[in-house]
């Protein structure tokens, strides 16, 4: 367990699959993933097994978060890690809306990026999020993400493009004080 000042990360076990399933059944929850449509448990489950190997081959870290009282609320993970080049793409979901908007994003991807940093020696964290996600941006820009640039009409979504930003953070701009 990797515990943060709000938030503790920890590998998720397939008991956490149904709880998966129910947030990715709700259209606010999946709107600004990658996710079109819901799971079933089969699917889950499915992803939950190629996502370990990815887990053990050391192409991602992927963890559940919770509060420090042990509610599970979502899940992080470093993606496409690369060793060489020493960076990897960010993915966050706060799957419980009942806590969105109240920090525990931040604190995660924080302490998540504690690790990415100090313990696995990377040098970039890079992101991309939706141009109208604004809690999103906010919440990236706050814990020292900058802007990279814009994909034009790169995620197709309820009908229409939307834009997409890249936004990156370096090991020498994150700073562990709000931690």
């Amino acid at each position: 367990m990797i515990l943060g000042k709000q938030v503790r990360l920890r590998p998720p076990e397939r008991d956490d699959l149904p709880r998966f399933v129910q947030w990715f059944g709700d259209p606010d929850v999946r709107r600004h993933l990658t996710v079109y449509l819901p799971f079933s448990l089969a699917q889950e489950e499915h992803w939950f097994e190629a996502a370990v190997q990815k887990v053990e081959r050391r192409e991602q870290v992927l963890l559940c978060i919770e509060t420090a009282e042990g509610e599970l609320i979502g899940n992080i993970g470093l993606h496409a890690i690369d060793w060489k080049e020493r960076s990897a793409e960010l993915g966050i979901t706060i799957g419980e809306k009942a806590y969105w908007g109240q920090g525990y994003g931040g604190q995660a991807i924080r302490t998540l990026l504690d690790v990415a940093f100090r313990e696995m020696n990377l040098h970039r964290v890079f992101l991309r999020v939706d141009a109208d996600n604004a809690r999103g941006i906010r919440c990236y820009e706050k814990v020292g993400f900058q802007w990279e640039g814009t994909y034009r009409d790169a995620v197709f979504r309820e009908g229409t493009y939307h834009d997409q930003h890249v936004m990156s953070i370096l090991e020498t701009e994150f700073e562990t004080d709000e931690q």
